[in-house]
């Protein structure tokens, strides 16, 4: 009788641990991923493209030379959207100015200001500091791409901070001089050929993994909470590294605009 109790207890335990090994096996982790209307998945990782006049190239200028001169009052044209959309640019685009010594003057419909802010089904994207000026009147030097009534604050502020960052001379953090990502390449080529992007290859090397010089930026430490971060799923890295949805400015955002535009 006790070999027979001892029997059932050893089958019972085993079957415990058959069913904790299966669970384990087909449980799925869920991404973190912030949804937002008419925004693919994994949208922050892939929405903002840095753009460059004709004939410049990420590597060819230098985000000193376009830095504002210190102080500048820089008209911003909202051209389009919603009258609560382009408030909702104007409260979170401001956030820059409460750090640097830059004056964001909001206008609509004026051709002649230095940024002009459309709201096409284009993505979300933005020319890099005084490039602006290179363009001509009649397009647009920013976009954002999926601002509606229904869009959250976090993603206003994630996207618009983000987007007059690079108005501002700013380059993406995962291209800081000194970022060590452990890169799975594979995959985020596999991943950046599939839609929306559909990226070459050469695209991807340029937009993800090119770097930037130290002697090309004015730079701080790294800073993978930076509102210049893409965000990173661990599913393209190698090991368990990730960046998250950054929403707002970082404390490094803040000392860092501080000192290129000291007040």
């Amino acid at each position: 009788m006790k070999n027979f109790r001892t029997t059932l207890l050893l089958m019972a335990f085993v079957a415990m641990l058959a069913a904790c090994k299966k669970d384990k096996e087909t449980e799925q982790p869920t991404p973190e991923i912030q949804t937002t209307a008419n925004a693919p998945e994994f949208a922050d990782i892939h929405i903002c493209t840095e753009l460059y006049p004709e004939g410049v190239t990420p590597r060819g200028a230098t985000i000193k030379t376009k830095q504002w001169a210190n102080g500048t009052k820089i008209k911003v044209s909202l051209n389009g959207g919603t009258t609560f959309v382009r408030n909702k640019v104007i409260q979170f685009a401001s956030e820059w100015e409460k750090y640097a010594n830059i004056d964001f003057q909001f206008v609509t419909n004026d051709n002649t200001a230095a940024i002009r802010v459309t709201f096409a089904n284009d993505g979300s994207w933005s020319y890099i500091g005084k490039d602006a000026l290179s363009i001509a009147s009649s397009q647009a030097t920013m976009n954002f791409g999926w601002f509606n009534s229904s869009t959250s604050d976090a993603e206003f502020s994630r996207t618009t901070i983000h987007e007059f960052g690079h108005a501002l001379g700013m380059i993406h953090e995962h291209q800081h001089p000194l970022v060590a990502i452990p890169w799975d390449k594979p995959k985020v080529y596999a991943y950046y050929a599939g839609a929306p992007n559909y990226w070459s290859k050469a695209s991807v090397d340029n937009n993800i993994f090119a770097k930037y010089s130290t002697g090309q930026t004015n730079y701080s430490a790294y800073d993978k909470f930076s509102i210049m971060h893409y965000s990173v799923p661990e599913s393209l890295t190698i090991g368990t590294y990730s960046v998250g949805n950054n929403t707002v400015l970082s404390s490094t955002d803040k000392t860092f605009i501080a000192s290129v535009y000291p007040k």
